[in-house]
């Protein structure tokens, strides 16, 4: 079980949820190697409406946005543990390299990105303007990232790495 929605089935979650006043914010990211740093992203967008989305990139997505070797868990699994948060109520896969259809389709109330973005920088700012939805960044100070889990791991665990 991924825990995951189709995007049909976002929307149709989204459309009833909005219908019943319920304030939408939407997060997303690779969240390839969850840690702390994603954790606090979630629960910092979650704070900002009543119900969160997720969206994870695809495997093809994650691919093309970090490079080789990534991502390091299928979208299914990756989707599972957000699912397993209580901050996230709804998680959904996209294969685009941004989610700006993906903001299009569901029209949440708050897009929320992390702390490495400003509200000027983040890639679906115009789109989430022409739905109608707020530009939020929420999370503590970019102080994790799965590149530097990775790279630490390598180092302790793998002879000669990072020497």
């Amino acid at each position: 079980m991924s825990g995951a929605l189709t995007l049909d089935e976002a929307v149709a979650v989204a459309d009833r949820l909005r219908a019943a006043g319920r304030r939408i914010v939407l997060a997303n990211g690779c969240f390839d190697l969850l840690h702390v740093g994603h954790v606090r992203y979630l629960a910092g967008a979650r704070a900002l409406g009543d119900v969160l989305f997720v969206g994870v990139n695809s495997d093809a997505a994650v691919a093309r946005l970090k490079g080789p070797g990534r991502p390091l868990m299928p979208a299914g699994e990756r989707a599972e543990l957000l699912a397993a948060l209580r901050a996230v109520d709804h998680v959904v896969v996209f294969d685009d390299d941004t989610a700006d259809h993906l903001v299009a389709r569901l029209r949440p109330h708050v897009h929320a990105k992390g702390t490495d973005y400003t509200t000027q920088s983040v890639p679906e700012r115009d789109t989430a303007r022409t739905v109608g939805a707020e530009v939020a960044i929420a999370g503590d100070a970019k102080q994790h990232s799965t590149r530097d889990l990775i790279a630490l791991i390598r180092e302790r665990f793998v002879p000669g790495a990072g020497r």
